[in-house]
């Protein structure tokens, strides 16, 4: 299935099934694409990830049929698949910005959130810099730490700020930031803020040594200030490489980011012509490692 196939089929799939208990990992298994690609690219292209579509969809149809019938909060709740009433309205509460009484009471005006409609288009001779590239297994020195894959683009921003200020940039200056998750099917990964490890240096405590096995890359350029020169090119990479991409597909659970020494710029990782690059993993359709 081509990907933008894969992800219109994807939200026709949670529409189906949006009162059944579905995790992202259904949706993904549905599609036939890793849940650790699927997920990011959900997630960049729509803004936020599957598990928050499928918890806004539900909350929006639960704020209509409150309005629109005299069925109970009770009913509600296990209908969209809350363990309790009180939980269900902490959760309208939060999205609506009124519990389900006051709502039915001061007949208030609720949060819609429609089904989403996604478009994704190519643009007629727009050429998207990459190259295919074959590396060597290489080892890296990293400071660790495993994310679930729902609160990942929150949590990992912070790992980065707190490994700078608990002085961890004297062991690490953050080469790479490095997505890991081998059977690209679990539901948390290992991330890595890392540099080539030089094995004649001993390994500093609370740090780890792990081995990028041999890969073909497609390797994309990114110049510009961070975050948006790489949020831009991530968002072309879901939104107009992958849908144009007929001879490759992912092919293993890793995902890298190489970041230039931000010394070498005069505004640093804020200077219009910071150079980084995103490596993504893949190989020849039809070709199983």
């Amino acid at each position: 299935m081509e990907w933008t196939e894969a992800v219109r089929e994807a939200v026709s799939f949670m529409e189906s099934h949006i009162t059944e208990e579905i995790t992202m990992h259904d949706v993904a298994a549905h599609v036939h694409i890793s849940p650790f690609y699927f997920h990011k690219g959900f997630s960049i292209l729509c803004g936020y990830s599957i598990t928050e579509y499928i918890r806004n969809r539900r909350l929006a149809l639960a704020g209509e049929e409150l309005m629109g019938s005299d069925v109970t909060v009770t009913a509600l709740a296990m209908k969209y698949g809350y363990d309790s009433p009180d939980s269900f309205t902490k959760a309208f509460t939060r999205f609506h910005g009124y519990s389900p009484s006051a709502a039915r009471r001061d007949k208030t005006m609720l949060k819609a959130f429609a089904p989403l409609q996604l478009s994704i288009s190519l643009k007629g001779g727009y050429a998207m810099d990459y190259r295919i590239t074959d590396k060597e297994a290489f080892s890296v020195l990293a400071a660790s730490r495993v994310f679930g894959y729902e609160n990942a683009r929150q949590e990992v921003p912070a790992f980065w700020q707190e490994h700078y200020v608990s002085g961890g940039g004297e062991h690490v200056c953050g080469m790479f930031g490095i997505n890991i998750d081998p059977q690209m099917g679990n539901e948390r990964f290992e991330y890595l803020i890392a540099d080539i490890y030089n094995p004649s240096k001993e390994i500093p405590e609370g740090f780890v040594v792990r081995t990028i096995p041999a890969l073909t890359w497609a390797v994309f350029p990114c110049k510009g200030a961070l975050p948006q020169a790489l949020q831009g090119v991530n968002e072309k990479i879901f939104s107009e490489w992958l849908p144009a991409l007929h001879e490759y597909e992912f092919a293993a659970g890793y995902c890298v980011e190489m970041y230039d020494a931000p010394d070498k710029y005069p505004g640093g990782t804020g200077d219009e012509n910071y150079y980084t690059e995103i490596w993504i993993p893949v190989k020849k359709k039809g070709i199983h490692n």
